[in-house]
């Protein structure tokens, strides 16, 4: 049974959140109908809906407002994940599958912009759960630790392009520390969404960072996700950036188990991460498309990408930069969702050209 406290908590969140003029995709989802029925149930983790939705219920400015504690946690609670996932991913309904990964071919992909003139830099990411583990909220710190052994030992096996040092956050020099905030690598603590979620537990127990020696290729461990892998680098070469982000997954991939479910593709702590889990974006400079936010948006809209400020999600663009990627991430490939922000970011620079 979900106990007293958690249910008192619950209906008083709800009441508060009904009453309030959140744009959530909680808000828009979570009917008394769905709450009730909800509201008493549990993971075999004993995650409640209040361990899904209470970043949701206090930040009342959240774009989504959910989080799956653990993995089981979508089949439990999935009459309420199911249509956020259908309405951020564009259509993903509940009677669909993901596709099986494929990366698709990487030299279809180019620069976007081979003379320099607009991308400021590229990024690919893609998100990972280490199978047999929950997610952050039901993690304890010595699974946290354990985790960070297995992945910081399995890093230390890449080679070539990849090799690297892993920076635990645990009894990091201040120097070393401040070196990686520089270099725009460190994540933080995390943000009051996160820190709602319960993500931010045992800080900094089992959370670190890699990176290989051009500081092109990045995992972080156990920030949001169990692993992020990001490929990054200066200029607009999508290709190269993409390829070695292939590469770096098949490698890991073969040393550490990832989370995967039939219908949602690999799966993540935050929905609108599932599938695919990639993100490629880049930081662009757009003077006069920015000049004219309404057909900047209607364009990437076409192309189902995302625009946002240049340090990500709730910031402005600074320098007219903005952050510009994939939206989609299910119901499609790895493939394709990258050559969608490939296609749209062209498109983009086109028409930045004409005017």
């Amino acid at each position: 049974m979900v106990d007293a406290a958690v249910l008192e908590k619950l209906e008083a969140g709800f009441k508060k959140l009904q009453a309030s003029d959140s744009k959530s995709l909680l808000k828009k989802y979570l009917t008394q109908e769905v709450f009730d029925a909800l509201k008493t149930k549990k993971t075999t983790f004993n995650s409640t809906l209040l361990d899904c939705i209470q970043s949701g219920l206090e930040n009342h400015d959240s774009g989504v407002g959910i989080y799956a504690p653990d993995a089981e946690a979508y089949s439990v609670f999935s009459d309420l994940f199911d249509p956020i996932i259908e309405d951020y991913h564009a259509g993903f309904k509940k009677t669909d599958k993901h596709p099986p990964k494929n990366w698709g071919d990487v030299e279809t992909l180019s620069d976007v912009d081979p003379t320099n003139e607009y991308v400021v830099s590229t990024r690919v990411r893609c998100g990972r759960s280490m199978e047999g583990y929950p997610f952050n909220p039901c993690l304890t710190e010595a699974q946290y630790a354990e985790m960070q052994d297995k992945v910081s030992s399995t890093l230390s096996g890449l080679e070539g392009e990849l090799k690297g040092t892993y920076y635990p956050l645990k009894g990091m020099t201040k120097e070393v520390q401040q070196k990686l905030i520089d270099d725009h690598f460190l994540f933080k603590e995390g943000d009051r969404f996160l820190q709602a979620a319960n993500a931010c537990r045992f800080w900094p127990t089992g959370r670190g960072i890699y990176h290989n020696e051009n500081k092109t290729f990045l995992v972080w461990c156990n920030e949001e996700d169990h692993l992020r892998l990001i490929s990054m680098q200066m200029g607009g070469n999508l290709k190269e950036v993409y390829a070695r982000l292939v590469n770096a997954v098949n490698d890991i991939e073969k040393r550490i188990p990832f989370s995967h479910h039939d219908r949602l593709g690999f799966l993540t702590f935050c929905p609108t991460n599932l599938g695919t889990t990639v993100r490629a974006s880049v930081h662009i400079k757009l003077p006069k498309l920015a000049a004219n936010k309404a057909k900047l948006e209607e364009v990437a809209a076409k192309y189902s990408l995302q625009v946002r400020g240049t340090r990500g999600e709730h910031t402005e663009a600074e320098g007219g930069v903005y952050d510009i990627s994939n939206k989609r991430r299910m119901g499609l490939t790895e493939y394709d969702a990258v050559k969608e922000m490939h296609d749209g970011i062209k498109e983009l620079i086109k028409i930045e050209r004409e005017m």
